[in-house]
């Protein structure tokens, strides 16, 4: 259930850093999802509160808008050549993301902003009928031996 291959940390530039695990499409794998995120990129030595806070509006959104009964939606992380890839796969690909200005009397929808702001890049792409992956990504430099590992990244 839960995949990991790690490299140095103080390495990460050079050898790539995967985290990858399927969690209940609820709220509380939504927030376990930002849980292990939070603690997988704390011990490679990356910022991980941007990070994190992507993860949890990503699985957010695979858990209410991208959940099927009995489906699980896929986390996973990739760092590699100064980038942290985020992945969020759930089981609606006929539902595609749409980010909107909500109404200010709205009480939700502004997850995909809050994406669109924190992350560098981000979008949606086709898996195996009938999922579909939502990505964001996040530049980093490589983390310094001993650094804290919080904070922000180098460029944000």
């Amino acid at each position: 259930m839960n995949q990991e291959n790690t490299g140095a940390t103080a390495q990460l530039d050079v050898h790539a850093s995967d985290f990858s695990v399927l969690l209940s499409s609820t709220p509380r794998g939504a927030r376990l999802a930002r849980l292990l995120a939070a603690e997988q990129l704390r011990s490679w030595g990356l910022a991980w509160e941007e990070a994190a806070q992507i993860v949890a509006e990503l699985a957010a959104n695979a858990a209410t808008h991208g959940r099927l009964p009995g489906r699980s939606f896929r986390l996973a992380l990739h760092a590699a050549h100064g980038t942290l890839r985020i992945e969020v796969t759930d089981t609606r690909g006929d539902r595609r993301p749409v980010c909107r200005e909500p109404g200010a009397e709205d009480e939700g929808g502004r997850g995909l902003l809050l994406v669109a702001a924190l992350a560098d890049r981000w979008g949606v792409a086709d898996d195996r009928f009938p999922r579909k992956i939502v990505w964001a990504e996040l530049d980093f430099a490589a983390p310094e031996p001993g650094a804290p590992c919080s904070g922000r990244t180098a460029g944000h």
